[in-house]
């Protein structure tokens, strides 16, 4: 599902509300989110999962072409831990 799938299914079950007014919604919601991990900070949505931001060292990469040694810089990378609710979802028989 992509965001403008989710702003029309949300508009979908909620007449009430213009889709604008959801879409706006919608990116705020992901821009805190996307501005709390770009602080360092974890964000929890319980029921759903965790998301933190996870710091990858500096390395010696090799080029997979050439064989040839590259130095890759360290780099903070997005981490998301599904929450017990939502892995029970997923794993019904």
């Amino acid at each position: 599902m992509i965001k403008s799938e989710l702003v029309e299914k949300l508009a979908a079950e909620n007449p009430h509300l213009f889709q604008r007014d959801i879409e706006n919604i919608v990116n705020a919601i992901l821009d805190e989110v996307s501005d709390a991990l770009a602080r360092g900070d974890r964000v929890e949505l319980r029921g759903f999962g965790a998301f933190s931001v996870k710091n990858r060292p500096a390395r010696v990469g090799r080029n997979p072409r050439t064989g040839e040694q590259v130095d890759v810089g360290e780099k903070y990378v997005p981490q998301f831990k599904a929450g017990k609710e939502i892995r029970e979802r997923l794993n019904r028989s």
